[in-house]
C-alpha cells in the first residue's frame, strides 16, 4: 500500500476524511443551540421537539455496525462517497423544511449518512496508514476532528442561528459536503483489505440494527419517560433478547456480519470500553457546561461557543504535535491515563463552580486541562482500538469503535442530564460523576492496553486497489 500510494496522495485523502467526518461531528451538537429557535418557528412542542435530535440519534447509532461491515465488504471509498451524498441531500431538506414531518425525516436520514462516513472513514485511515509514525500523525489529526468537533458545532450554532437562522445550520453542510464528494471522487484513492467473498449476513444485520435502534430510543427517551418506567424498561429488554439472538446466529452462520472472534482482540475490547467511560465524561463536560454557562451565568449561544475555543486550540495543538510522538514513545497506556487523569481534574474544577461564578476562575481552567486532556487521551484510544485487528475486520472494528463512543455518550448523557435537574447542587454532582468515568477509563487503558503500535495482521494482509 505505502508504496502504490504516494505520500501526498494519503494525507490528501486524510483531509478528505476528516472534513467530511468532522461534517457529520458538528452536526450532532450544532442543532442543540438551534433548538428554541426551530420550536418557535415550526410550531413544535416540547416532547415533539426531542424528535428533531433523536430522529438523528436513532438512525446515526443503529446503523453504526452494519455500516462498518458493508465498508469492508463492498469498499470503504465507496460507501464513504454514498454516505456523504445522502447527509449532504438530506441536509438541504432540512435546510428548507417548512413542516416538522419534514425535517424529522430528513434528520433521519441525515444520521444514517452520517453513520456511514462515520464507520468507514476511520476505517480508511487505518487502511491508508500502515507506517507506525504516520499512522500516530493521522491518528492525532482525526482525534481532533472527534473531540473538537463537538465544541466547533456549539460555536458554529451560536453564530449562524444569532446571525442567519437555523435552516443555515443545515444547509451550511451543502457546499462542504458536495466539496469532500466531488474531491472523494477525484482524490481518494480506492483501497481492499482482501474481505473475501462478498455475502451480506441479512438477519444479522436486520437483528443487530433493530436492536441498537430500539436501544438508543430507550436511552434517549429515558429522562422523559422515565428510567423505571415500563417503555424503557421494556424497549431495554427487547433490545437485549434481539441481541442475545443476534449473538446466538452469528455464532453458527458461515458468513456472519460480526464475526464474534473479533472481541479476542484485547485492545480493541479494552479501547472500546474506555472509549464509552471517555465519551460519556467528555459529554458531561461539553452538554452540561454549555447549560451551567447559559441557565447559570448567562451567556448567549454565540458566548457558549467562544468560551470552548481556548480548550479547542489546545486539543489541537496537542493532537497534532505531542500526542503522536508520546505514542510512538511510551505506547498506548501513559498518554491515555495521562489525558484521562487531566480530563477528570477538568470536571472536578468545574464540580466546584459557583452560582456567581466567572469565566476565568471559574470556566477557562476547566476547558485548558480538557484541551490538553482530550488532546493526549484521543490518539492512543483510536490507534489502540484498530491495533490488533486485522485489516479485513477495520471496518467492523470502525464500527465498533464509533459505537462505543455513541452509546457511551447518549447513555452518560442521559444519566448526567438527569442528575442536573437541580441548577448548581445537580451540575456539580453531574461533574463528579463524569470525573469518576474519567478515572475509571484511565485505570481500565492504563491496567489492560497492550503498548504495541503495528496492527497484529499488518503484514499478513496487505490492502490492495479495489478493482470497482
Amino acid at each position: 500500500m505505502s508504496d502504490r500510494l504516494s505520500t501526498r496522495t494519503r494525507w490528501l485523502a486524510l483531509v478528505i476524511l476528516c472534513v467530511g467526518d468532522l461534517m457529520i461531528i458538528v452536526d450532532t451538537t450544532v442543532v442543540n443551540v438551534a433548538l428554541p429557535t426551530i420550536r418557535t418557528s415550526l410550531g413544535f412542542s416540547q416532547t415533539s421537539l426531542a424528535w428533531v435530535v433523536n430522529a438523528y440519534m436513532l438512525t446515526f447509532g443503529g446503523f453504526l455496525l452494519l455500516a462498518g461491515r458493508l465498508g469492508d465488504l463492498f469498499g470503504q471509498r465507496r460507501l464513504f462517497l454514498i454516505g456523504t451524498t445522502a447527509f449532504t441531500a438530506a441536509s438541504l431538506v432540512c435546510g428548507v423544511s417548512e413542516t416538522q414531518g419534514m425535517l424529522i425525516a430528513a434528520r433521519a436520514v441525515q444520521g444514517l449518512g452520517g453513520a456511514v462516513v462515520s464507520a468507514v472513514a476511520f476505517s480508511l485511515i487505518v487502511m491508508l496508514f500502515t507506517e507506525p509514525s504516520e499512522r500516530a500523525k493521522a491518528m492525532g489529526v482525526f482525534g481532533f476532528v472527534m473531540a473538537g468537533g463537538g465544541s466547533i458545532g456549539v460555536l458554529v450554532g451560536g453564530v449562524l442561528t444569532d446571525l442567519v437562522g437555523w435552516h443555515w445550520i443545515f444547509l451550511v453542510n451543502l457546499p462542504i459536503g458536495i466539496a469532500v464528494t466531488l474531491a472523494g471522487l477525484k482524490l481518494l484513492p480506492s483501497v481492499s483489505a482482501g474481505a473475501g467473498e462478498r455475502r451480506l449476513d441479512v438477519p444479522g444485520a436486520v437483528a443487530i440494527t433493530t436492536a441498537m435502534v430500539l436501544a438508543v430510543y430507550a436511552i434517549v427517551n429515558g429522562n422523559s419517560a422515565g428510567w423505571l418506567s415500563a417503555q424503557t424498561i421494556g424497549l431495554l429488554a427487547v433490545a437485549l433478547a434481539i441481541g442475545g439472538g443476534f449473538v446466538a446466529w452469528e455464532a453458527r452462520v458461515p458468513a456472519p456480519l460480526v464475526p464474534l472472534g473479533i472481541f479476542r482482540h484485547r485492545n480493541l475490547t479494552t479501547a472500546n470500553a474506555v472509549g464509552i467511560l471517555w465519551a460519556a465524561a467528555m459529554f458531561a463536560l461539553f452538554f452540561l457546561s454549555a447549560l451551567y454557562l447559559q441557565l447559570v451565568l448567562g451567556y448567549s449561544p454565540l458566548q457558549v461557543g467562544l468560551a470552548y475555543l481556548p480548550g479547542n486550540l489546545l486539543m489541537m495543538a496537542f493532537s497534532l504535535g505531542l500526542s503522536a510522538k508520546l505514542v510512538m514513545r511510551y505506547g498506548f497506556r501513559v498518554p491515555l491515563a495521562a489525558g484521562l487523569l487531566l480530563a477528570a481534574a477538568a470536571l472536578l474544577w468545574l464540580a466546584r463552580a459557583p452560582v456567581d461564578g466567572s469565566f476565568v476562575v471559574d470556566v477557562l481552567p476547566a476547558m485548558l486541562l480538557f484541551g490538553v486532556g482530550g488532546g493526549l487521551a484521543f490518539n492512543p484510544v483510536l490507534m489502540a482500538s484498530m491495533s490488533d485487528v486485522e485489516p479485513q475486520d477495520s471496518g467492523l472494528a470502525s464500527g465498533i469503535t464509533n459505537t462505543a463512543f455513541m452509546m457511551g455518550g447518549a447513555l452518560g448523557l442521559a444519566v448526567l442530564a438527569s442528575t442536573a435537574a437541580a441548577l448548581t447542587g445537580g451540575y456539580h454532582l453531574a461533574f463528579l460523576i463524569g470525573a469518576v468515568f474519567a478515572v475509571c477509563g484511565a485505570a481500565i487503558g492504563a491496567a489492560f492496553l497492550r503498548d504495541a503500535v503495528v496492527p497484529a495482521g499488518a503484514h499478513a494482509v496487505e490492502p490492495a486497489l479495489e478493482t470497482a
